[in-house]
C-alpha cells in the first residue's frame, strides 16, 4: 500500500501541474488510506506538502508575471492568521470524541474526514461545472471588496487549518470575483497564497508539539514536486479544459466513497 501511496504523491503533484489546482485535495486521503495515518496528523503533513508543492509551482508563474502581489498581500494576512490559529489552538482543543449520536461516538478523526470529504464534493463541483462568461480581462482595473475579502480569507484559513487542503477552488473564484483578477493572474496569485498560509499553518502544529517524521515528509514532498514540474511541462501541450472536469468526477467519486466508508464505521 505504501508503494501506491508514493505513486499517489506523484499523481497529486502531476494533477496540480496540469490543471493548476485541485490536486492537493488528494493528499489527505493518500496519507490516511494508503499510509494508515491518523486524520489529524494527515492534515498537518498535508499542510507542509501542499505548501511546499505550491511554492515550487508558483515559480513558473513568477517568471511569466502571473502573480498580482498587491492582491496576495490583501488576501493573505486574514487567511494566514486563521490557519495558524486553527492549527495551534482550535484543532488541539477539539474533544475526542466530538459528540455522540444515537449512542454512537463520533471521533475527531471521523469528523475531520467527513468534513474533508464534503470539501472534496464541493471542489469536484467547481471543477465539473462550466465557467460562465464575464471573467475579467487583463485590462480591467483590480479592485478590492475589503469586507468580503476579510471574510473569505478567514473562512479559507479555517477550512485549510481543519482539513489540510490548499483551498484553491475557493481562493481562485474569490480573486476573480472580489478582486477582478483575470484567470491567469488568479491561478498564480492563488498558489502564492496557498503556499504561504499552508506552510505558516504547519508551524502551528510545530508550536503545538506535533511529532513530525521529517524523512517521510521529505520523500513524499520530493515525489510531489517531481509530479508538479512534470505536469507543468505537460500542461503546455494538454488542454486543461478537458482534464479539469474529468478529474472533478474522480474527486467526486472519492469524496462520496470516503463519506460512505467513514459513516459505515459508525453503524
Amino acid at each position: 500500500m505504501e508503494t501506491l501511496g508514493y505513486i499517489g504523491a506523484i499523481v497529486m503533484g502531476l494533477t496540480l501541474g496540469l490543471i493548476g489546482g485541485g490536486g492537493s485535495i488528494l493528499t489527505v486521503p493518500i496519507l490516511v488510506y494508503l499510509f494508515h495515518m491518523d486524520a489529524v496528523a494527515a492534515t498537518a503533513y498535508s499542510l507542509f506538502i501542499v505548501g511546499l508543492t505550491s511554492a515550487i509551482g508558483s515559480v513558473s508563474h513568477m517568471r511569466l508575471g502571473n502573480i498580482h502581489w498587491r492582491t496576495a498581500l490583501v488576501f493573505g494576512p486574514p487567511s494566514i492568521l486563521a490557519v495558524f490559529a486553527t492549527r495551534a489552538f482550535l484543532v488541539p482543543a477539539l474533544p475526542d470524541p466530538l459528540f455522540s449520536m444515537g449512542g454512537v461516538d463520533v471521533s475527531r478523526s471521523l469528523g475531520i474526514l467527513v468534513l474533508f470529504a464534503l470539501l472534496m464534493v464541493a471542489a469536484a463541483y467547481s471543477m465539473i461545472r462550466k465557467p460562465k462568461g464575464g471573467a475579467p480581462s487583463s485590462g480591467d482595473e483590480v479592485t478590492f471588496n475589503y469586507p468580503l475579502i476579510l471574510g473569505e480569507g478567514l473562512l479559507v484559513g479555517l477550512i485549510t487549518g481543519l482539513v489540510g487542503a490548499g483551498g484553491g477552488f475557493l481562493i481562485i473564484p474569490a480573486l476573480v470575483l472580489l478582486a477582478k483578477l483575470p484567470m491567469k493572474l488568479a491561478v498564480g496569485t492563488s498558489l502564492v497564497i496557498i503556499a504561504t498560509k499552508s506552510l505558516i499553518g504547519f508551524t502551528g502544529d510545530l508550536a503545538g508539539g506535533e511529532m513530525i517524521d521529517w524523512g517521510f515528509l521529505a520523500v513524499f514532498s520530493a515525489l510531489a514536486i517531481v509530479g508538479i514540474l512534470t505536469g507543468s511541462a505537460m500542461s503546455k501541450r494538454i488542454s486543461n479544459e478537458k482534464l479539469k472536469p474529468a478529474f472533478g468526477w474522480f474527486v467526486l467519486v472519492m469524496g462520496v466513497y470516503i463519506i460512505g466508508r467513514e459513516l459505515s464505521t459508525m453503524s
